[in-house]
């Protein structure tokens, strides 16, 4: 759970690999729980710019804090940041923030007003990972909403892209921008283990000598926190001096929720973000609610408003999404939406919500009748996570993706070739050159979690041999495929190690 310094070489993507803790597992679970590949023309550009943000109050970021434990964080995966030529700041970010008031329905088209409503204090936590040379920096800063599904502050989309952050120079910013947090609250679904027993107490009571001052008002002023955090990263505080050109909004699972309703109410208003990353939605956005209240994930998913990324804004969107994600409990299919000149969607077939990598040591200790999903999504994450730091930057945008094929009505399914693999969507090796079935429907045993774990199933050695006469066969198969995955932009050049690190010819005979 503290912030670690480990031997891990930020610089290798091994498939599943690192430490976890059991609070991490639930922070990055339980988020879920609420909630060849067509190129793009490179001669089709879109203008991109940096926001003309919306001048409004700034949050004071000039108190550190210190003491207590040390930094707190739910962490899928340690990285050793002094390896990795990076330094973490923790900050306490005050103000008066607002809270919001729809105008009229949520339309299904995303165009919603917002106006502000109530106001009140605030004091959250701010986490700065940034390089430790300033000659590093590129510039970009990328702030996430922090997930509290699992009960504490965890940081999915980080743990997921880190290395593509590091490699860049980018600074990352985590926002405790949820109440339970910060000041705690009911735990919809724990994991039991070290550290489970702080789940839903919030960072106050976990560790009171550091963190015993924050206050938080209430989910509604969720959104007007990370504005301010915003607007005074922008302007260079919490940065160690560090100005930054653009700055990316991002969120993973019940975050992704809530990057839905920032981006369809809250940026209109504000237009503090240049560009927002999108991981694993659903098909709502997350709910508005009074002072003193979390935020409602529950009644998204049951009856949200289904929306899709309004279309009129400058800031793009790069949504990526597994293939769990389609037809799960967050049902993302009903909110596709075309791409068009400020959106990109990538659904990613043989992936799950979370995965072994995402999951490490403790993927072992979870029994869904069938081991979980094992593959590369995170390979191609990065990649989407470049393509929107590039469209930024040079306006180019990233290449389109196939649609995951879906049988849509009462009940929508993924279709899926004999073998038991998603036919569409973006492909890697492990999909298109098989010796297990990569899947993101769950094993025989439907406990929650294993709901949004997927499978890995391994093909029949009958069946291996139906598919290569040799293992050369397959490992050339599997290169050149690999080589397709990484032209076609959906996996980067820098991480062809990891993507061939998933082969598995010793399954075949040689």
């Amino acid at each position: 759970m503290r912030s670690p310094h480990s031997d891990l070489d930020p610089g290798t993507d091994p498939p599943a690999s690192g430490r976890r803790t059991t609070a991490a597992l639930a922070g990055l679970l339980v988020a879920v729980l609420l909630a060849v590949a067509a190129c793009g023309s490179g001669a089709t550009t879109a203008h991109v710019g940096v926001a003309t943000a919306t001048s409004g109050p700034a949050a004071d970021l000039t108190q550190r804090l210190t003491g207590g434990n040390g930094v707190f964080i739910g962490t899928a995966i340690p990285v050793d940041l002094q390896q990795a030529g990076y330094v973490e700041d923790e900050y306490a970010a005050t103000g008066t923030a607002s809270s919001y008031k729809a105008s009229g329905r949520l339309t299904s088209d995303g165009r919603w007003t917002f106006r502000t409503d109530g106001s009140a204090p605030y004091r959250t936590r701010v986490l700065v990972r940034r390089p430790a040379d300033a000659s590093r920096f590129s510039g970009t800063v990328i702030v996430e909403w922090l997930n509290v599904s699992g009960g504490v502050d965890a940081d999915p989309e980080w743990a997921t892209t880190h290395e593509e952050i590091i490699r860049r120079g980018d600074i990352w910013v985590g926002v405790s921008a949820q109440q339970i947090g910060v000041i705690g609250g009911q735990v919809l679904v724990g994991a039991p283990g070290p550290g489970s027993e702080l789940a839903g107490k919030g960072l106050k009571a976990i560790d009171p000598a550091r963190y015993g001052s924050l206050t938080h008002p209430g989910d509604g002023f969720a959104f007007d926190m990370l504005t301010q955090v915003a607007r005074a990263v922008r302007a260079g505080a919490g940065t160690g001096g560090l100005q930054p050109e653009k700055i990316i909004a991002a969120g993973e699972s019940q975050s992704a929720f809530a990057m839905v309703t920032y981006y369809n109410g809250v940026q209109p208003l504000t237009r503090a973000f240049d560009g927002f990353f999108v991981h694993s939605r659903g098909a709502a956005g997350l709910p508005l609610v009074g002072p003193g209240k979390a935020a409602d994930l529950t009644g998204a998913l049951i009856g949200g408003t289904t929306t899709i990324f309004r279309t009129d804004q400058a800031a793009p969107v790069m949504n990526v999404q597994t293939e769990t994600d389609l037809t799960s409990i967050l049902n993302s299919v009903k909110a596709r939406q075309p791409d068009n000149d400020r959106f990109r969607l990538w659904e990613v077939a043989g992936t799950a919500h979370a995965d072994a990598h995402l999951l490490g040591g403790n993927a072992a200790t979870i029994d869904c009748g069938a081991p979980i999903n094992n593959g590369p999504m995170h390979l191609v994450t990065k990649a989407a996570y470049r393509a929107l730091a590039t469209w930024l930057d040079t306006g180019r945008p990233p290449v389109t993706a196939p649609r995951i094929d879906v049988r849509t009505g009462l009940i929508s399914a993924v279709k899926r070739n004999p073998d038991g693999i998603a036919l569409g969507g973006v492909r890697t090796p492990p999909v298109d050159v098989p010796v297990t079935v990569l899947s993101g429907d769950p094993g025989p045993k439907l406990s929650a979690i294993c709901l949004l774990l997927g499978t890995t199933k391994p093909l029949s050695p009958a069946r291996l041999a139906q598919l290569y006469p040799s293992r050369a066969d397959y490992q050339q198969r599997y290169l050149a495929d690999a080589e397709a995955t990484i032209r076609n932009g959906f996996v980067l050049a820098e991480d062809r190690a990891a993507l061939i690190g998933y082969a598995e010819p010793a399954r075949l005979p040689s």
